[in-house]
């Protein structure tokens, strides 16, 4: 078996112990914190008509994603594209990171649907048909 961990393990770590968390270059808060799993009555208008949309009854896959920086901009990662969507400059954020989270979530799904979005121009090149 593995080696036992110091009960506080996590929390004097950098958090980076995951492959994912070291690709990122940031711990994934809601492994290590229960107070990080969405508060649902902070859901932007966009937001609830997607899980409505998608019959969904909760975040899904949205959970773990949470807004983070890229060389000191706030940004969001895109697993998909394995890189950073950078905030608008010009966007006012708020100060709670649950609040700032769902307003991740929304740029994240925003952008996944743009005509913008690198797997877009990848499907055009190597769709068939």
């Amino acid at each position: 078996m593995g080696e036992a961990k110091d009960v506080d393990y996590y929390l004097k770590s950098d958090g980076l112990d995951s492959e994912r968390e070291k690709e990122i270059g940031q711990h994934i808060g809601y492994r290590y914190d229960v107070n990080l799993v969405p508060d649902y009555s902070l859901l932007t208008p966009f937001l609830k008509q997607y899980i409505e949309a998608m019959g969904w009854k909760d975040l899904n896959w949205l959970e773990d994603v949470h807004m983070g920086y890229e060389e000191g901009r706030s940004a969001v990662f895109d697993r998909n594209i394995n890189g950073w969507v950078v905030v608008p400059e010009d966007m006012a954020l708020p100060h709670n990171q649950q609040e700032r989270d769902m307003i991740a979530r929304e740029i994240l799904i925003k952008f996944q649907m743009s005509k913008h979005h690198p797997l877009v121009e990848l499907g055009e090149a190597y769709r068939k048909g």
